[in-house]
């Protein structure tokens, strides 16, 4: 007697646990080997099936904690559809040898547009311009704003998305300086620099770093007391990154002219803090959206998937 299909191929079980494109849920689907499922779980939830599941894939959402890895008894890979590994317990992972993929290039054109176009806002003052006039004011004296070339752009960390940031503001007649200790020469017009003259020289700052403990409020008090008065900074990468309480004291005391701010340290954003720095009209914020655009999210998708794909064999 013929088995039937299913017990001649072992099933491996897929949970997306995070929207991803439609496109890159039809690819996985058409992998006979595969048992997909698709449906966001909060933590306790998650954990009740994470004993069936060998390939877990998340986006930013889902935080991968150290219990929710020992509950996957069967659990072989973790798929991050986009950049950052901070919402995963790394060491976990590694101690269970489970693999860990990320899609670190897909959607860098984004974030970097993202970047450029804060820059923008901060600096023509584009949403305040946009509120005033809603209330029905019309404050175009007030509203002097500065050119972006000619001005020195820092960068911190000169990965894929950093020198997508690099690329664009060259274009727009930017002098660029870079800090990123991995980096030992560059094919671009830009300089490589230690981190303080990158505060010291810089009209603005952007960071494009992970999120980790060398990392963590890498721009404080102490770096903000040596940067220009009039500093435009921005952090499109990870919450923590910049000290929010710093940067608060330096947006206050005029030190920082303006702040552009897709990240928080609380996602959504529901400290004291940094409802303080919302209400300030020299802060453009966003929820976090660098990589929501419909050609990033499907880059992010194909290639997760490819990269699942490739590591299962099949």
């Amino acid at each position: 007697m013929i088995e039937s299909l299913s017990e001649v191929i072992r099933m491996i079980r897929v949970h997306v646990n995070d929207p991803l494109d439609e496109e890159a849920m039809e690819l996985l689907r058409s992998k006979k080997e595969l048992e997909v499922t698709s449906e966001h779980l909060e933590k306790d939830e998650l954990i009740k099936i994470m004993p069936e599941i060998e390939v877990l894939v998340v986006r930013s959402a889902t935080k991968v904690t150290a219990d929710v890895i020992e509950a996957g008894k069967k659990l072989k890979i973790i798929a991050r559809a986009g950049v950052g590994l901070d919402n995963i317990d790394l060491d976990k992972a590694k101690e269970r040898g489970i693999k860990v993929l990320n899609t670190p290039g897909a959607s860098a054109a984004s974030v970097a547009e993202l970047t450029i176009g804060m820059m923008f806002a901060l600096s023509r003052h584009i949403v305040r311009g946009t509120m005033d006039l809603k209330e029905g004011k019309w404050t175009k004296k007030q509203l002097k704003g500065v050119e972006l070339g000619g001005k020195t752009l820092g960068i911190i960390g000169l990965g894929r998305i950093g020198r997508e940031v690099a690329k664009r503001a060259l274009a727009l007649g930017m002098k660029v300086i870079a800090y990123d200790p991995f980096v030992k020469e560059i094919d671009m017009d830009v300089k490589l620099v230690d981190l303080d003259e990158i505060f010291s020289n810089s009209d603005y700052i952007t960071v494009h770093v992970p999120l980790i403990p060398e990392t963590k409020h890498l721009i404080n008090d102490e770096a903000f007391e040596k940067m220009k008065k009039g500093v435009f900074v921005l952090n499109c990468a990870r919450g923590g990154i910049v000290d929010e309480e710093a940067l608060l004291k330096a947006l206050k005391d005029g030190k920082v002219a303006g702040a552009g701010m897709d990240v928080f340290e609380t996602e959504p954003p529901t400290s004291d803090v940094e409802k303080e720095l919302l209400s300030l009209p020299n802060v453009v914020a966003t929820p976090h959206i660098g990589a929501s655009t419909k050609e990033a999210q499907k880059r992010v998708g194909k290639e997760i998937v490819n990269r699942i794909f490739e590591e299962l064999g099949i």
